[in-house]
């Protein structure tokens, strides 16, 4: 039986998988995992009709998988370091500081600013809508400012505070399947990501100056429950400022996350000396559980822990797998060769990688698969023209993640709408940070202004 994968046979392969996984997510509103666990099974069970050895199958598993084990540990670590964050008073003192910057003259750009600084302390872009959003949202409608234009602050912030915050599992996992440094990938995204970010704050500053005032009630009580519950100082600056340090020096990822895990448990114990070390174990497998009586506070500090990981780290098992299945036994190689093969200029490799992922975004609405997929398609094409991990890494995430906010029937895109009660079409116009991260990269790639190319360029 012929084993070689024709071109018209992997696009069909791929095209039933994508609406699989499409009517499953969207359609029966499933979490990912099952979708694509199903879609494994039923790919291993042509694979074997078509003739393809049970080791070979197994062989792609392998290598699929191989390559998530450091970045699973990773993951593990964040987990960790989310729970001794929160109770160490770092996550607080800096949603404190975001608090302060609320201007109810200036009310959009300060609650763009304020989504911002609370996503990236603590690296969830639904949270950071679901929760502090929610509150600002409210106080918008108190100054009768457009519901869509407040909307758009408030997700624009989140999703920079997402893909910038090494707690991120978008920002991990882009980092995860290129096989790049978490904090280079930080790092190398700012080329595209500080653009957007000004960008999108001169467009709130514009559009969303007001001269009434409104009351900030609902602001200093969460503000309050912090200072009561928590401790809130300075000394939360020392753990972040030892992250960049390390980033800054190159200092490995699992060696910066261990050495702020261990700062932060210090600073548990200098705060509570009277702290069980049960209680540490408790916190860092089940996270922190926030009993301040605040129902804002609780929803947005009970998080963290090992636990919590689990389900991502499961998604990424399975959806690695699937891409080591297709990658290896020559799928995606079959489906995407005639046209890698014609993308030989970094600008329209990006391009189309940052529009592959809009379209998986479009076809599937789930933003993981969004990064998964064509992280998958287009590793060799990069690697072909000597360009480095890190300049897939940071398209995928312009493409990718900050993209599924603007799906009507994306993961993200729905719930936001429904947390804000705003459909995605109203704020979609309004959303800059996702509208201007895809743009500025794909400027990138054809200036080359900010483009990675490995340490040897590919002539």
């Amino acid at each position: 039986m012929n084993k070689q994968i024709s071109f018209k046979e992997a696009v069909t392969i791929l095209i039933l998988m994508l609406v699989m996984l499409g009517w499953s997510v969207i359609g029966f509103g499933l979490s990912p995992q099952i979708p694509v666990l199903t879609v494994i099974a039923l790919l291993i069970f042509w694979l074997q009709i078509r003739g393809f050895e049970w080791e070979e199958v197994m062989k792609g598993i392998s290598q699929g998988i191989s390559t998530a084990i450091v970045p699973i540990f990773i993951f593990l670590l964040i987990g960790t370091l989310i729970a001794v964050w929160i109770q160490a008073g770092i996550i607080p003192s800096l949603m404190v500081l975001g608090f302060h910057m609320i201007s109810s003259h200036f009310f959009v750009p300060s609650v763009f600013l304020v989504c911002s600084l609370v996503g990236l302390a603590i690296g969830s872009g639904f949270t950071t809508v679901s929760t502090v959003g929610i509150a600002l949202f409210g106080m918008g409608s108190t100054l009768g400012i457009n519901p869509a234009l407040t909307a758009g602050a408030i997700i624009s912030g989140a999703v920079f505070g997402d893909k910038m915050s090494p707690l991120s599992d978008s920002t991990n996992l882009a980092s995860a399947v290129t096989e790049a440094d978490l904090f280079e990938h930080i790092k190398n995204m700012m080329w595209s990501t500080i653009p957007a970010f000004i960008g999108s704050l001169l467009f709130f500053f514009f559009l969303g100056q007001s001269n009434k005032a409104t009351s900030l009630a609902g602001i200093a009580a969460v503000e309050s429950s912090l200072h009561q519950n928590f401790s809130v100082s300075f000394w939360a600056a020392l753990p972040i400022i030892l992250m960049f340090a390390c980033a800054w020096k190159k200092v490995p990822a699992i060696q910066t996350l261990f050495a702020n895990i261990f700062l932060s448990v210090a600073m548990i114990f200098v705060q509570n000396p009277g702290f069980k070390m049960q209680k540490l174990a408790t916190l860092i497998e089940s996270g922190y559980v926030s009993n301040s009586g605040n129902k804002t506070v609780d929803a947005l500090l009970t998080r963290g822990g090992i636990s919590s990981m689990m389900g991502t780290v499961s998604l990424i098992i399975m959806t690695l797998a699937l891409g080591g299945i297709l990658m290896h036994l020559g799928i995606i190689d079959s489906a995407m060769k005639p046209l890698v093969e014609r993308l030989k200029k970094p600008g329209w490799l990006i391009l189309t990688t940052i529009m592959a992922g809009i379209g998986i975004n479009l076809f599937v609405g789930e933003q993981y698969l969004s990064v998964i997929l064509p992280a998958n398609a287009f590793k060799p094409a990069y690697k072909r023209i000597g360009l480095d991990p890190l300049a897939l890494s940071r398209a995928l995430e312009d493409g990718g993640s900050v993209i599924n906010y603007l799906i009507p029937w994306g993961v993200a895109g729905s719930f936001v709408a429904s947390a804000l009660g705003v459909p995605v079409l109203d704020f979609l116009p309004f959303t800059m940070f996702s509208l201007l991260s895809p743009v500025f990269s794909i400027l990138s790639g054809f200036t080359g202004i900010g483009l990675k190319w490995k340490q040897e360029k590919v002539a």
